[in-house]
Order: C-alpha cells, then sequence, then structure tokens
C-alpha cells in the first residue's frame, strides 16, 4: 500500500511589483529624467494629485495620493508629467506575459502587482531565491525596468516581503521565519487597518506585529469588535490564503451594499450609488472593460428584490455615467416608494477599451481632461487601495 505524507510540501507564493512602475516607464523612456525627481499625476498649477513618482522624488517626501500644489513646493525642479495610461498598459501586458512563462498561475492584483503561485518551481529551477532572481531578471530582460519580489507560504507573507527591500528587492520567508520575520515590521502594515484603528492601536501602545501578537485575543476584541481582532490576530501569526486565482475575463462587474438598517432617505441611496458606481467603474477600467449595460438592483424591507437594466448608447468606463443610468433606473423603474434594504449597480456587454480610442474628429480636450482626471484616480488608488478619491469627491481633507 503507498505511503502519504502526513504533512504535504507547503506552498509557495510569490508577489511581484514593479518598482515607481510610471515614472519609472518615463525614466526608462527619457534618459534625460535618469536619476531626477519624477512625479506623475496632476502639473503645478492646477488641482490635482500625485499618481506616482521616482525614488529620488520621494526623497523629498513626495508621495503618492499628495496634493500636486505640496509636491510642487517641496520640489519645484522636479519633472512632472501626465499619466501616460496607454504607454502603462501595453508594458504591464508585457511583464505579465513574461510571468506567465514562468508560471500558468499569476492574478493580477492591479497594473503592476502581480500574486504567482511558483509551488513546486523548486525541481525544475531551483530554490525559491532562484526563482525571484528569475522573474527578476525576466522583466527587467522584457521590459527594461526592476521589480521587487517577495516569496513566501501565502500572500501576506509574499506580499510583505515584496515591500521589504524595494527597489528591485527579493526577499523569501520560509515558513519556520515567518514569526520572526513579522515580529519587528510596524503594525500599519498589516491590511485594513484604517485611520480610526490605528488610533485604537496607538491608544494600546502598540507600535510591531510582535507586540500585537502578545496581546491576549480578548483585550483585543474588546476595543477592535470579534472580526476585525481576529482578522489581525491571524495576520500577526502569519496565517493568510495561499490561493493564487488567474484572472478571467467576466460576464459583469457589479457591487452592492445591505444597509445596517432600512433607508427611506433619496439623497442617501443616491450617495451610495455613486460610490459603487466609482467603485464597478475603476474595476472595469482596470480590466480594460467598458459596459454597454448598466444593472440597478434593489431589495425593499420584505426581501422583494428588483432588476432594471438600460443599454447604453455607447459603451461606458466612467463612473458618472454609471451612477447617472442608474439612478435614472430608480427613478423612472415603476419601483415601490418602500424602505431600501439593499442597492446595487453593475454593468456588462462588453467593449473592450473603447474609452481609450478616438472618434473621426479626434477626442475634445473636455472629454480627454475627464479620460486624465480618472486615469490619475486609477493610478492613485492602484497603490493606495479604492474609496480614496471619486470625480467631484475628496474623501480626505487634504486631497
Amino acid at each position: 500500500m503507498a505511503m502519504t505524507d502526513a504533512h504535504p510540501p507547503h506552498r509557495w507564493i510569490a508577489h511581484m511589483d514593479l518598482d515607481a512602475f510610471f515614472a519609472s516607464c518615463e525614466q526608462r523612456d527619457h534618459p534625460a529624467y535618469r536619476g531626477r525627481p519624477v512625479v506623475v499625476g496632476a502639473l503645478p498649477g492646477n488641482r490635482g494629485v500625485v499618481a506616482a513618482c521616482s525614488y529620488e522624488a520621494r526623497r523629498y517626501g513626495i508621495h503618492s495620493a499628495m496634493p500636486i500644489a505640496e509636491a510642487s513646493r517641496r520640489c519645484p525642479d522636479a519633472v512632472y508629467l501626465r499619466p501616460d495610461m496607454a504607454k502603462y498598459r501595453r508594458v504591464s501586458r508585457q511583464v505579465f506575459a513574461v510571468l506567465e512563462t514562468l508560471t500558468p498561475v499569476v492574478e493580477a492584483a492591479s497594473i503592476d502587482e502581480a500574486y504567482l503561485d511558483v509551488s513546486g518551481l523548486e525541481r525544475l529551477v531551483g530554490p525559491p531565491e532562484t526563482i525571484g532572481r528569475d522573474i527578476k531578471r525576466s522583466i527587467l530582460e522584457a521590459t527594461g525596468l526592476t521589480a521587487s519580489v517577495g516569496i513566501g507560504p501565502n500572500r501576506l507573507i509574499a506580499k510583505l516581503g515584496s515591500e521589504q527591500r524595494k527597489p528591485d528587492g527579493l526577499t523569501v520567508v520560509a515558513p519556520d521565519e515567518v514569526l520572526d520575520f513579522l515580529a519587528p515590521l510596524p503594525v500599519s502594515r498589516l491590511r485594513g487597518l484604517g485611520r480610526q484603528t490605528q488610533k485604537i492601536v496607538d491608544r494600546l501602545g502598540l507600535r510591531t506585529i510582535g507586540q500585537l501578537r502578545a496581546l491576549p485575543l480578548a483585550v483585543l476584541e474588546q476595543h477592535l469588535g470579534k472580526r476585525a481582532a481576529a482578522s489581525f490576530n491571524y495576520q500577526s501569526l502569519g496565517i493568510a490564503s495561499d490561493q493564487v486565482v488567474p484572472n478571467q475575463t467576466r460576464k459583469s462587474i457589479s457591487k452592492e451594499t445591505t444597509f445596517a438598517s432600512d433607508v427611506r432617505d433619496a439623497a442617501v441611496l443616491q450617495d451610495t450609488l455613486r460610490t459603487l458606481a466609482a467603485d464597478v467603474a475603476r474595476t472595469a477600467r482596470r480590466e480594460g472593460l467598458a459596459g454597454g449595460v448598466v444593472t440597478l438592483k434593489i431589495r425593499f424591507a420584505g426581501f422583494e428584490t428588483y432588476t432594471r437594466q438600460r443599454k447604453q448608447a455607447v459603451p461606458t468606463d466612467d463612473e458618472r455615467e454609471i451612477h447617472r443610468t442608474a439612478w435614472q433606473l430608480y427613478l423612472d423603474g415603476g419601483l415601490p416608494q418602500k424602505p431600501v434594504r439593499l442597492i446595487g449597480v453593475g454593468i456588462s456587454g462588453w467593449d473592450a477599451e473603447p474609452s481609450g480610442q478616438e472618434d473621426m474628429f479626434g477626442e475634445s480636450g473636455e472629454r480627454a481632461a475627464d479620460r486624465r482626471v480618472l486615469e490619475t484616480i486609477d493610478a492613485v488608488e492602484d497603490k493606495f487601495g479604492r474609496g480614496l478619491l471619486q470625480v467631484g469627491v475628496s474623501r480626505k481633507k487634504d486631497v
């Protein structure tokens, strides 16, 4: 009878993060920019924020999502450029094509980040350090860009590893090294730690992940609630998903929210739809999709659920169009006048990247400016997470 291994081999998950991606593309293509601070985003004298910046610019304290006026004050002699999203997408596709020659299990996390399942490659390529060097070398040879790579037993450790030695870094964390690796890292490196939670953590005097790990779970629950406490406790122990799911073209993109208590206020519903539409639109732009059909989903008290759809004259990936159509569906859809329990919005009926194509007379100045605004927002949120910015809405006081 064949014997089975009671302890199957652990998985190796890699996280690849291109270094200062947008700025590095510009420095690669313009030799005069190399070694100089480069800021990609809005231009000085205009309202807007930094989408990305080179490491030279970071020495002046400039960072993504900083108001462009502040960046210009800190370093007036930097090179300021608008994002060239078409170029960045082309380079991103090159990078992902390279990654897929190394392993078939590649999941895009953003335009410049990916998770790879490299389990089993040790038998073909060598130890994780060799795999990491192969990833970095292959990207450099194909694009002229550097990447930082982290490799560990799960997604969390791989991601934290890629952040550890930027730029051009490589960090491998074996399973028996996870606790020691995490212990000195600041608590702020954990996922899901927002501003309010950070204030609570600061009041508790928790500076490092090791300190958080040592705090009894019951105490953490008392201050953060059971769900958040469990999440941070698991992370402090290095427990996280080791699943990498290759990206596939989806049939639709939708977002919905269930209210804590049923809502009657139309203004609240409209604002909620605006936020959901922004999330849907950003996902569509990231995946190079535009929807020809907008769908409104609404559930009333008593769990009555309705959907309403409308075909767009032109497929869209613009949150303003999605929100405008969804709200009109709410107003004109013959829906009951009852308190709302859940509301959602989605798009489908794909036309790949029509917004990047010009019509026969070229894009108008206003439309091109709108596109630049959306692309800058996408660039910021690719690095800092969703919900930071919306068109016409400041979610932070300093933006």
